[in-house]
């Protein structure tokens, strides 16, 4: 199964009132693990960036100024894309951004049903927790320290991390070989590859969990299967 976490920074919060996407990231998993392969692309948005974007993402005019605008890299981006479930933290908000700009070029649209909120499955699985990207990547005990500003592939490498954490880990299925031809950015040169826990998650079993398994072990003879594994 092929997903793409996705992330974007935007001049503000509503397309309707003129605000406009200038950054795009994405990372690729397949079968639920990262493949290397990514999609990275800063836009021109045609317009001033107001200070309280520029403040979230430092994205300002100066820098903008020389990159494609959409229309120039729209179709090249949902070729990435493909039919792939988008991974995508507040899905609304990216994907209000995503369709605006491509209804205005006369592309197709990417369809609701197609992202997965990680927001919602974070709400639902702690609720009354915090459930944004850094509430969650301290909850994981995931490595954010780089994170001193908002950026699209940045948020995507980690938000790939917390997604996995979400649905119970790394756990890839027996098809494990994947095609190196298909390692190639469709963007700029971007590879990511996930990094080590920094710090191991506390075990989830009780004293009294430990003591009752001891127990069953001692039942089955002098060297059960499980004493010798470990």
């Amino acid at each position: 199964m092929r997903e793409i976490v996705l992330d974007t920074e935007t001049t503000g919060f509503e397309p309707e009132q003129g605000d406009r996407i200038v950054e795009i990231g994405c990372v690729e998993l397949l079968n639920h693990m990262p493949t290397g392969r990514t999609y990275h692309q800063y836009i021109n948005p045609e317009r001033a960036m107001p200070d309280e974007a520029l403040q979230v993402h430092g994205l300002g005019d100066d820098f903008l100024r020389d990159k494609p605008v959409f229309a120039k890299i729209g179709q090249e981006f949902l070729d990435f894309i493909g039919d792939a479930r988008l991974v995508i933290h507040n899905a609304s908000f990216d994907m209000k951004f995503l369709n605006a700009e491509l209804s205005w070029m006369k592309l197709p649209t990417i369809p609701m049903n197609q992202a997965l909120d990680t927001l919602a499955i974070a709400r639902k699985r702690f609720p009354g927790s915090p459930a944004s990207l850094d509430a969650l990547c301290r909850r994981f005990n995931i490595d954010n320290t780089s994170r001193t500003l908002h950026g699209a592939l940045l948020d995507s490498e980690i938000l790939a991390e917390v997604y996995l954490e979400l649905i119970g880990g790394r756990q890839p299925d027996f098809a494990l070989a994947t095609d190196q031809s298909q390692t190639s950015t469709t963007g700029p040169d971007v590879t990511w590859r996930a990094t080590p826990r920094p710090k191991a998650l506390p075990p989830r079993l009780t004293a009294d969990e430990i003591a009752a398994h001891e127990a069953f072990l001692d039942k089955l003879g002098d060297e059960p299967l499980w004493r010798k594994e470990n």
